[in-house]
């Protein structure tokens, strides 16, 4: 019976914690900040391409990283900044969700890229561990908190 009413409590709190969510996104939120993700990607996949093929040769591989990083962040930066007009959030809550959405999108999307190259774990997750100048948990960090920040920069509360 311990195991049963165990099993109700967790299966109550995971749903109220869901519903608690639907109620903060709603349809019209969350394709837009799927949109705006879909814009970052695009911008990380050039903040990419121009590291590799220009600050690497120009500035090394630890320069590169830490430029190529704060670049990034900034970029990320500016399209929560430029778009909370247009995505609309209503209450505060819908800033963490948008940006816990982000950080997802992009844990999956890395993993799952990184996989589909065959890369192993080991390399895969040598870019969370600050080695030789790369800043990337930074990055992943204001990737969740840019539209709270964008909002904050904004005086929005």
């Amino acid at each position: 019976m311990g195991d049963f009413l165990r099993e109700m409590i967790v299966f109550t709190w995971i749903e109220r914690a869901w519903m608690t969510v639907a109620e903060i996104m709603t349809t019209t939120l969350a394709r837009k900040a799927l949109v705006l993700w879909g814009a970052i990607l695009v911008l990380a996949v050039a903040n990419g391409l121009l590291r590799e093929s220009v600050l690497m040769p120009l500035l090394g591989t630890p320069a590169a990283l830490l430029f190529s990083g704060v670049l990034l962040s900034v970029l990320i930066l500016a399209v929560a900044y430029l778009s909370l007009p247009w995505l609309q959030p209503m209450a505060p809550a819908q800033y963490w969700v948008v940006g816990f959405g982000w950080l997802v999108l992009t844990l999956v999307f890395e993993f799952s890229f990184g996989l589909w190259q065959g890369k192993s774990w080991a390399i895969m997750l040598e870019p969370y561990s600050f080695k030789g100048g790369n800043i990337w948990p930074v990055v992943l960090a204001v990737t969740g908190l840019a539209p709270y920040l964008a909002a904050r920069m904004r005086g929005w509360r």
